[in-house]
């Protein structure tokens, strides 16, 4: 082998080795920044988890805190509309209680407070006392052809649905007297004082002002079989189904047996209103027992 050939064989293997020398450090870099990425990733991924981790303990925070947040709000809002609807059930409550009273007012403006009022020596209607207003009982009631007899319109229905159950019960029921004014009652009652004296007439006539008569409400009723005469009504049907029904229409029987005004009247019926009328059927009493003023609260009723 020649020199020139030795040198070019050299020459082969230093280059060669300067290839693998240099391969080598590429494979030795490589393998450097492989690690220092695998490393730097795994860094960041557990960056990424606990980042993650804090990202739902956060939000669990928030939505708890929201929750709250929200459930806080809605109750103040329930309490509140509870509040306002108790203040304007209130208010409702109280417009209706001042509705009512003036309905009340307004009711009772229009009825006459003598209509129940105790008369019979107790109180007294003077000359000048008429009822606003009178109409005429149909002559069907009227036991009399002759007479003309009135009563306040309000009770007349009363009146008239009374008469014509009765009679639809087979008891034959007459208004014998009805309405008399001031006057009226002064002469009737010097009429009876002179035929039979006045102690005895004090006994079953009123003084002028003082009778029932005067204020419209009240009636005589007769019957048949009694020639005329209101004596002796009490042994007939016709008291007995008054004092078992009269109440049903609002008439109730001034002057009982052993009363403290008047004689025993069983004819005599005075309307107080359905009302009055039943709680004193039911008590067992009559309207004179009963005070003034609870009678008076009556008075709206009277009419119903």
């Amino acid at each position: 082998m020649t020199v020139k050939h030795t040198a070019w064989v050299r020459s082969i293997s230093s280059n060669q080795g300067r290839v693998i020398a240099g391969f080598l450090a590429v494979i030795v870099l490589l393998g450097a920044i492989s690690w220092y990425g695998y490393t730097r990733l795994t860094a960041l991924s557990e960056q990424v988890v606990e980042l993650t981790a804090q990202l739902a303990s956060t939000t669990a925070v928030l939505q708890n805190s929201i929750a709250e947040a929200t459930s806080s709000l809605s109750s103040a809002l329930q309490q509140e509309k509870q509040s306002v609807q108790a203040q304007f059930g209130g208010v409702q409550s109280q417009v209706g209680s001042i509705t009512g009273t003036v309905s009340d007012l307004q009711k009772l403006s229009k009825i006459d407070p003598e209509l129940l009022a105790k008369y019979s020596k107790v109180f007294f209607l003077s000359d000048t006392y008429a009822p606003a207003r009178l109409v005429e009982i149909p002559p069907a009631y009227d036991y009399a052809e002759n007479k003309q007899l009135q009563i306040i319109p309000e009770v007349l229905p009363y009146l008239e649905k009374m008469l014509d159950q009765a009679k639809a019960d087979g008891i034959p029921l007459y208004v014998d007297s009805a309405y008399r004014s001031f006057a009226v009652q002064q002469a009737l009652k010097g009429q009876y004082t002179v035929v039979y004296g006045a102690g005895t007439a004090n006994q079953f006539s009123a003084d002028q002002g003082y009778s029932e008569h005067q204020l419209g409400t009240t009636v005589d009723l007769i019957t048949t079989g009694t020639g005329g005469q209101l004596a002796g009504f009490d042994t007939k049907p016709a008291y007995a189904w008054l004092t078992a029904n009269a109440y049903r229409y609002g008439f109730v029987l001034s002057y009982p047996p052993h009363n403290s005004y008047y004689i025993f009247e069983p004819w005599h019926w005075r309307f107080v209103g359905v009302k009055l009328a039943t709680d004193l059927h039911t008590a067992h009493t009559y309207f004179y027992e009963m005070d003034q003023r609870t009678i008076d609260t009556y008075l709206i009723s009277l009419f119903d």
